[in-house]
């Protein structure tokens, strides 16, 4: 990967990230939804997302799979390039952080190392990690990609903010908690 070239400089803008804030009448925040696949992470963000839209906040959902049919699309899935991807998706979800926006994420993301990196890359509290507990039997039985029929699921290095616990509560019910807890 490029090095930083001292011929790049950051440029600062008018408008600021408070300002834009102020105008959206929220902060902009990365709500970091992690779990095994077919945990429902998608499904828990997806429906926080629309709770949120209907109260007015400003959103945007980053799922794994749409990022890698665009912007990560030159990426395959070795540890490196899952590296790159966790990274990429950071970048962009703190650029939409400092345009106000409560962007939630939706990867699989299993180490803990590269969560770090993206809660390191904003600034304090500006980073939410819900972890959706899934049960692998559960996970096991949806398989929606047929991953767990090609090996063996990764084990989770987890520190969130929020579990979602998907075998005692509904999707809905896990994005009712997690937008009750934004709320206070």
């Amino acid at each position: 990967m490029a090095q930083h070239d001292d011929n790049v400089v950051w440029h600062d803008h008018p408008v600021t990230r408070e300002a834009r804030e102020q105008q959206h009448g929220h902060q902009g925040v990365v709500l970091w939804f992690t779990g095994l696949s077919g945990s429902g992470k998608s499904t828990v963000a997806g429906a926080l997302e629309q709770a949120l839209h209907r109260i007015g906040v400003s959103t945007y959902l980053l799922d794994g799979d749409n990022v890698r049919h665009g912007l990560c699309r030159d990426l395959g899935f070795s540890d490196d390039d899952r590296k790159e991807n966790i990274r990429r998706v950071g970048e962009v979800a703190k650029l939409m952080v400092d345009a106000g926006l409560v962007v939630l994420t939706a990867f699989i993301s299993p180490h803990r190392a590269e969560r770090q990196m993206v809660r390191d890359l904003l600034g304090e509290g500006q980073f939410v990690e819900v972890f959706v507990d899934t049960p692998l039997d559960v996970c096991e039985a949806r398989d929606p990609k047929g991953l767990y029929k090609r090996r063996a699921p990764v084990n989770y290095a987890i520190s969130p903010a929020l579990t979602a616990c998907m075998k005692r509560q509904t999707s809905q019910k896990s994005s009712w908690m997690v937008n009750n807890w934004l709320q206070n």
